[in-house]
């Protein structure tokens, strides 16, 4: 990529937010997603993103490791569509392998490597990324500790948060 190719795509994504840019570039989105700005493979049309999902920093790929079979086959390429249902959150710096679908109500843990596909209503986490508890199961661990501040401005959360007793804070 030349100097100026970058130049003009750094500028193009900071007029537009994650979620628009990908879709300038090519992602299927459906509705009322929330997105960091995330990184998109070289085959950006080949992703498709269900409605109320949540994507952080996070790597999506569609296709890799053809360059070292080329001395074999000069025109070797392979790619793999990545499907992600509804409703899905996707932690910072997860990766996300070709040819992986997502399924609805799935929690993929930050810094997972998802290299297979997620059934709907699993969390997963690791490297390789493994099921660790039903979404059920996680709520059931962690509703102790709900504020209920959703939907409520930066300021009135921050509010919040800081009266709070310390019990209703996950710890480690």
């Amino acid at each position: 990529m030349s100097i100026i190719s970058r130049i003009v795509s750094r500028i193009q994504r900071s007029i537009f937010s994650p979620q628009r840019w990908a879709k300038h570039i090519g992602v299927n989105i459906g509705e009322d997603n929330l997105m960091g700005k995330s990184h998109w493979s070289s085959e950006p049309y080949l992703v498709t993103i269900g409605s109320h999902c949540q994507l952080t920093t996070c790597k999506i790929f569609t296709h890799g490791g053809g360059q070292v079979v080329r001395h074999i086959d000069p025109t070797f390429d392979a790619f793999g569509k990545v499907v992600i249902g509804d409703y899905v959150y996707i932690g910072a710096e997860a990766l996300i392998m070709p040819g992986v679908t997502i399924g609805d109500h799935a929690l993929i843990a930050a810094g997972s490597v998802v290299t297979k596909s997620v059934p709907s209503g699993i969390v997963v986490a690791g490297n390789p990324a493994r099921p660790i508890c039903s979404i059920e199961e996680y709520y059931n661990r962690n509703k102790r500790y709900n504020v209920k501040t959703k939907g409520l401005s930066s300021s009135e959360k921050k509010k919040v948060l800081l009266k709070v007793a310390d019990e209703m804070f996950v710890k480690k």
